[in-house]
C-alpha cells in the first residue's frame, strides 16, 4: 500500500533499527535482558524490527500480555496492578513469569499461579518522576511493597522483583546513585533472589547517554547479588523513531496565527495534555504558528512551531516523536478520523499497515 491520507502515525525504520542497535550493544556488554513494555508502544507491525534486538515484552494487562505472546514471543512477563479472577487462568497459561503488585495479590493467587515463575512488585520509595500523576512512589502510593515484613513474607513463593522507579532518566549518575539505595536498604533480599527487573524510564538510547558505563553498573549489581537483570525499555525503544504526520485544514490571525489541522491532542497525542507539554514541532523559520487541533476542546493545542514559509492549506506538518504513548492511546473523541499507521521502510518506501474508518469508530461503541 503507498503513503496514507493524513493524518498518520509514521514509524522510520532506520531510527527504530538504530535504536534496537543500543539496545543489542548493552544487552550484550552488560548481561542484562530487555523486554518491550507494552504499556508504551504495542505496534505490532513493527515487532519484526525489533525482535531480533530484544528477549521479549511485559505487559500491564491481560490484553496487552496476549498480544506480547502471539505477536512478539519470545519471553513474556505478566504484570497487572490487580488481577482478576477471571483472568488469572488465562493470564498464567501466556506468561513465562508473572509479578504481582501485592502481598495480598500473591497469597489471593498462590494456587493458581504454583506452576510459574513468581515475582513481586518492590516500590523502594521514591523515583526519578517529576510528574506526581505519574510517580509510583507519591504519597500512598498503591505500587508495590517495600515493608521489609512484608516483602520477607513473600519470598517462599518468588524468585524475584521488579522495581520501577526511573521516568525519562537521562542522568546516568542519578540512576546509579539510587541504585546504590535500593542495594543499601534492600539487598538482603535481593541477595535471595534468581532476577530483578529494573523497570522502564532509563532514557539509554539518546545519543549521548553513557552506555558503557550503564553497562558495568548493571553487570555489579548482577553479579554482587547473582541475578539475572532484566529492563523495560518502553520510551527507550522508540524515541524519536516516529511523526504524527497532520495536514492544514485552515489559518487563523485572532492576534495570533493559527494552524487547524487534521488531528487533536486528545485524541491522537493525549499525553501532551496530561502532562501540559506541548508537541515537538517544527522552530527553524520567521513564519510563527501555533498549531492547533480540529475538536472543539478548546485547549485542543499542539504547541507554538515557526516554519520557513508562510503556511497554506493543505501544507504537510510533522509532530516529531509520535510513537510512545501515542498509538495505545489513541481514541474517537469528537468522532475525529483517527491516524492510519505506516512504515517508512529502509529503502525509503511507505507501507500502509493499518487505516480506521467510520465502521471502527461505529464498532467501538454500541
Amino acid at each position: 500500500m503507498s503513503e496514507p491520507a493524513t493524518p498518520f502515525y509514521l514509524i522510520d525504520e532506520a531510527r527504530l533499527r538504530a535504536n534496537m542497535a543500543r539496545v543489542a550493544a548493552l544487552r550484550e556488554a552488560s548481561g542484562a535482558k530487555c523486554l518491550l513494555a507494552l504499556k508504551c508502544f504495542a505496534t505490532w507491525s513493527a515487532f519484526d524490527l525489533m525482535r531480533d534486538s530484544m528477549d521479549g515484552t511485559t505487559s500491564s494487562s491481560l490484553f496487552e500480555l496476549k498480544l506480547g505472546r502471539e505477536e512478539f514471543g519470545k519471553e513474556t512477563h505478566a504484570y497487572s496492578v490487580a488481577w482478576a479472577d477471571h483472568e488469572i487462568d488465562e493470564a498464567v497459561g501466556y506468561a513465562d513469569k508473572i509479578i504481582f503488585n501485592s502481598l495480598g495479590q500473591l497469597d489471593r493467587f498462590a494456587g493458581a499461579a504454583d506452576g510459574i515463575t513468581r515475582g513481586l512488585r518492590l516500590n523502594p520509595r521514591f523515583s526519578t518522576s517529576g510528574f506526581d500523576l505519574a510517580d509510583p512512589a507519591r504519597p500512598f502510593s498503591r505500587l508495590g511493597e517495600w515493608d521489609l515484613n512484608r516483602l520477607e513474607a513473600a519470598m517462599d513463593r518468588i524468585s524475584g522483583v521488579m522495581i520501577h522507579y526511573n521516568c525519562e532518566n537521562r542522568d546516568f549518575q542519578l540512576f546509579s546513585a539510587q541504585l546504590d539505595r535500593i542495594e543499601a536498604e534492600f539487598g538482603g533480599i535481593l541477595d535471595r533472589l534468581d532476577w530483578v527487573s529494573l523497570g522502564g524510564g532509563i532514557h539509554f538510547t539518546a545519543e549521548d547517554y553513557p552506555l558503557e558505563e550503564l553497562a558495568a553498573r548493571l553487570q555489579i549489581f548482577a553479579q554482587r547479588h547473582g541475578v539475572q537483570v532484566y529492563l523495560e525499555p518502553g520510551e527507550a525503544s522508540i524515541t524519536q523513531s516516529a511523526t504524527l504526520e497532520v495536514s492544514v485544514l485552515d489559518l487563523l490571525d485572532n492576534g495570533k496565527r493559527i494552524a487547524i489541522v487534521d488531528s487533536s491532542t486528545e485524541a491522537h497525542m493525549l499525553d501532551l495534555l496530561i502532562y501540559r507539554e506541548e508537541a515537538k514541532l517544527p522552530s527553524a523559520g520567521d513564519h510563527a504558528y501555533q498549531i492547533a487541533g480540529k475538536t472543539c476542546l478548546a485547549g485542543d493545542i499542539f504547541g507554538e512551531a515557526a516554519f520557513a514559509h508562510p503556511l497554506e492549506i493543505g501544507d504537510r506538518v510533522s509532530i516529531a516523536d509520535a510513537a510512545g504513548y501515542t498509538m495505545v492511546k489513541k481514541n474517537w473523541f469528537n468522532g475525529v478520523a483517527m491516524p492510519a499507521i505506516a512504515i517508512r521502510q529502509a529503502d525509503g518506501a511507505i507501507r500502509t499497515v493499518r487505516t480506521f474508518g467510520y465502521d471502527d469508530y461505529r464498532a467501538s461503541l454500541s
